[in-house]
């Protein structure tokens, strides 16, 4: 079984208490299904958007076995295991999982879990708040500060274009519209009109 994208947050919720992890979750989940449509996935972005929305589903109650906890989790659940094993690739030689992202969306989230929260750590520097001004030149500006940001793995970020056989900026670039379009990234805050 492959949730639908409501059933995914719904099980992100139940796993999850602490409002980082959801946002995350649902960030990556969102950039995910974006993602696959720039990539001309389209008709698999709902399962797109549930891996990412799953990916760290583990992470807030069971740190130390990342990864591994979901995948237990998952199969008790019976979700597929092209889910199973997506959410549980892009540990890939970060925990204990044995599964090297293959195919691209398996790559992709690799590539944009660690960049989504660099990026959205970024926006909320800008005096906007918002994803929507922020530049690939601004952005590789932070990414070399290896003090802004360091829970954000710049290696992982690296070997994540790398594998997708796409530079640098251009992941970031595409990251970043990804989240321009993601309902949970930074958008600054509203102004109230009279």
């Amino acid at each position: 079984m492959v949730p639908t994208p409501q059933q995914a947050l719904e099980m992100l919720d139940e796993y999850n208490e602490g409002e980082f992890h959801r946002t995350h979750g649902r960030i990556v989940g969102e950039v995910m299904r974006d993602m696959a449509a720039q990539l001309g996935h389209e008709d698999e972005a709902d399962l797109w958007q549930v891996v990412g929305t799953l990916h760290d589903l583990d992470f807030e109650r069971w740190p130390e076995e990342h990864c591994v906890r979901e995948e237990q989790i998952m199969r008790e659940a019976g979700i597929d295991e092209v889910v199973v094993r997506a959410c549980a690739s892009h540990g890939w030689g970060l925990t204990d999982t044995p599964y090297e992202p293959t195919s691209e969306m398996e790559k992709v989230l690799f590539a944009v879990d660690e960049l989504t929260g660099l990026i959205g750590a970024a926006a909320l520097m800008r005096p906007s708040k918002s994803v929507d001004d922020l530049e690939v030149k601004s952005l590789k500006k932070k990414f070399k500060d290896k003090r802004f940001a360091a829970g954000c793995s710049r290696e992982v970020i690296v070997q994540g274009a790398e594998a997708l056989g796409w530079e640098l900026p251009e992941l970031m670039e595409r990251t970043i519209l990804a989240m321009r379009n993601a309902p949970s990234a930074p958008h600054g805050k509203a102004v109230e009109q009279n």
